[in-house]
């Protein structure tokens, strides 16, 4: 029997694309945001899924489908049906943390089949980078028949950044934003995940301040209208719509809304001055993989992880 490719893409959309576009091969749809939430390094072994099921619950309201999870995680049981596995994810800090941890849980597997890399971001003639459902179906393909083959330093990389991820200093990603890697996104992804920890000086992390950035300089009229600002421009991130509603939410003592109407108020304006910070007035519950954010705070003069305030007692 021939053997088949094993596609493991970043969704159902895009699953359904490669199906509809007659893309060879077995699909297996990966469907986790593990840029949130308490992380193992130990992928979808029974520790990590208590974590991941308690987190959705906790913080989305979400019963996470354990059956749906390991139904799809099956397929990399039958690996002697495989000749390849091809990766299907983009350019942003949400693909790229499953991204890495997909290629942890095959090494812990001891899966040996080459491993290449579709990841889709910058386009020609576009401004914006684009993910991959965002691709013409030419595109698509291009990207396709132009897939990075990963080398072992590669795979090296991804493994121990997941480990780091996993860990309690998130300061040893640092060597990695400047390493080089066939993962042409990895660096940003990683610089823009130390920036998702408060701000030594006003508290907030690069995603709350750029929300309050866009209520400031354009007519914002309902949470609704900022979301799809927030969706729009926010970089390297690649949040969805569920995140970014619960940061929005956890903003509100930044903002007023009036007569159809969205505006900072004064302490709003404040913390976009940075006369204080307002670590305090913000949920900071957020776990990121083996870190709590409260516990630590990122100074841009040290360009590194500090022990927060509020926790430095």
């Amino acid at each position: 029997m021939d053997k088949k490719q094993l596609h493991i893409t970043n969704g159902n959309a895009l699953t359904t694309v490669l199906n509809e576009l007659g893309v060879e091969g077995e699909k297996l749809t990966w469907q986790e945001m593990l840029c949130e939430g308490p992380t193992k390094e130990a992928v979808y072994s029974e520790e990590f899924l208590n974590l991941r099921k308690a987190f959705f619950s906790e913080f989305y309201d979400i019963d996470l489908d354990i059956k749906m999870i390991k139904k799809e995680l099956d397929k990399l049981d039958d690996i002697k049906n495989y000749s390849e596995i091809i990766l299907w994810f983009e350019y942003d800090l949400f693909c790229h943390i499953n991204m890495v941890a997909v290629i942890s849980l095959i090494q812990q597997k001891k899966i040996n089949l080459p491993l290449y890399l579709v990841c889709s971001g910058r386009i020609e003639g576009s401004k914006s980078l684009k993910g991959l459902s965002e691709l013409s179906s030419g595109q698509l393909l291009k990207h396709y028949k132009n897939k990075v083959l990963l080398n072992p330093d590669d795979i090296d990389i991804a493994t121990t950044v997941w480990g780091i991820y996993c860990g309690i200093d998130h300061n040893l990603i640092k060597p990695y934003i400047v390493k080089p890697s066939s993962f042409q996104y990895l660096s940003n992804c990683l610089k823009a995940h130390l920036e998702r920890f408060p701000d030594s000086i006003d508290g907030l992390n690069v995603i709350e301040k750029n929300l309050l950035k866009i209520i400031e300089k354009h007519a914002i009229t309902s949470k609704n209208h900022l979301l799809g600002y927030a969706l729009n421009y926010q970089g390297f991130y690649g949040y969805g719509d569920m995140q970014l509603s619960r940061i929005i939410d956890q903003l509100s003592v930044f903002y007023t809304i009036k007569d159809d109407s969205l505006i900072l108020n004064r302490k709003g304006h404040e913390a976009l001055l940075s006369q204080y910070n307002f670590s305090s007035e913000i949920d900071n519950g957020m776990t990121y993989g083996g870190v709590k954010k409260i516990n630590f705070q990122f100074s841009k003069s040290k360009n590194q992880l500090i022990n927060s305030v509020l926790n430095a007692h």
